[in-house]
């Protein structure tokens, strides 16, 4: 188009990198089989074939965009384990990797120490043709993290408890910043779930320091020895390198968070923030069932709450009601962003 108009068509390469990762796009019209993910994505291609091939043309014409097809995960993932530098380096120059995505759980990748946040597609289009993102300064949290987590708690439970906390403590539109001892005990994985719910507590970005922590685990998923030791490198030049302890940053504000007394939670049925403790699990669900709409209830009558409904199966016939636990796929990414947190 831009050379139709006669003019350079590399006016329109981006200025920065862009990777394209297609995610949620396959449909489970297959299941229950071995082949299911074959059979699936050969229907996803068939019938995005137009949009595929429009892609491919955007691979071959652009030297700074690339593209992660469907069925290799959720997006944020592939950012974590592969698309993620930490550190680049252009003429010489060393600098941070940085990022903007259009997802609100872009902020996942804080957990590798890299700032990052979600934003709409115009922002991010202005920013692959070089344009700043602006904000204003923000207020930075500290949420001091003490102790570790007892066995069996997982950093689901500790997200939830931590959402809970921090939309009391009113973060929106501030950055938080995980720090302490009990920060530093968390894997990366356990990090990247606190840091993929930064939308659900309100802040931009739930942010983590770089530590060894972070350098085993670009070792772990196939950076390069060179890449690795520039990582460390420059973040210790910076001064940068290592988990933040007491007194060490004057935060604007900090919230202590002890992760001994984490407990098993759900979240609430309505909105995350809204954790239930599992030890009141079965108190809360009926209370929640019958309770009134406008103090987070269902307000559903003791008939409705009490019956059970005949379904059909491919085992054979049952009946389901209230209360009872079914299994299905899960693709949230604060799920997948976890093996812990996974059945």
């Amino acid at each position: 188009a831009a050379q139709r108009q006669g003019k350079d068509p590399k006016i329109i390469e981006p200025l920065v990198p862009v990777d394209l990762v297609v995610d949620h796009s396959v449909q489970v019209d297959h299941y229950a089989a071995a082949n299911a993910l074959d059979l699936n994505m050969k229907l996803e291609f068939s019938r995005n074939a137009e949009r595929y091939k429009f892609i491919k043309w955007g691979m071959q014409a652009f030297d700074t965009f690339k593209v992660v097809p469907p069925g290799i995960g959720i997006v944020h993932q592939v950012n974590l384990e592969y698309l993620a530098r930490g550190v680049l380096h252009k003429d010489g120059v060393y600098y941070p990797d940085t990022l903007v995505g259009t997802d609100s759980h872009t902020t996942m990748i804080n957990a590798l120490g890299v700032v990052g946040w979600g934003v709409g597609g115009i922002e991010a289009e202005a920013g692959m043709l070089g344009q700043p993102v602006y904000f204003l300064t923000p207020d930075v949290v500290g949420v001091h993290l003490a102790g570790r987590l007892r066995e069996g708690v997982t950093a689901t439970d500790l997200v939830l408890t931590v959402t809970e906390r921090l939309r009391a403590a009113k973060v929106v539109g501030k950055f938080v910043e995980f720090f302490g001892e009990g920060a530093a005990s968390l894997t990366l994985p356990d990090r990247a779930t606190l840091a993929n719910m930064a939308p659900e507590y309100g802040a931009t970005m739930g942010f983590f320091p770089v530590d060894d922590k972070t350098v085993d685990y670009l070792n772990a998923t196939g950076r390069t020895a060179e890449e690795v030791a520039a990582f460390r490198a420059y973040f210790t030049a910076q001064g940068l390198f290592g988990m933040p302890r007491t007194g060490d940053i004057d935060y604007s504000a900090v919230l202590e968070i002890d992760l001994a007394a984490i407990e098993p939670s759900v979240a609430g049925p309505k909105r995350p923030q809204d954790r239930i403790a599992l030890s009141a699990m079965k108190t809360r669900f009926g209370e929640l069932l019958a309770g009134p709409a406008d103090q987070g209830g269902y307000g559903k009558p003791a008939a409705e709450i009490a019956a059970r409904h005949p379904v059909k199966l491919p085992a054979g016939e049952t009946d389901l009601g209230n209360g009872d636990v079914l299994i299905a796929a899960i693709t949230s990414c604060t799920n997948t962003s976890n093996p812990g947190v996974m059945l």
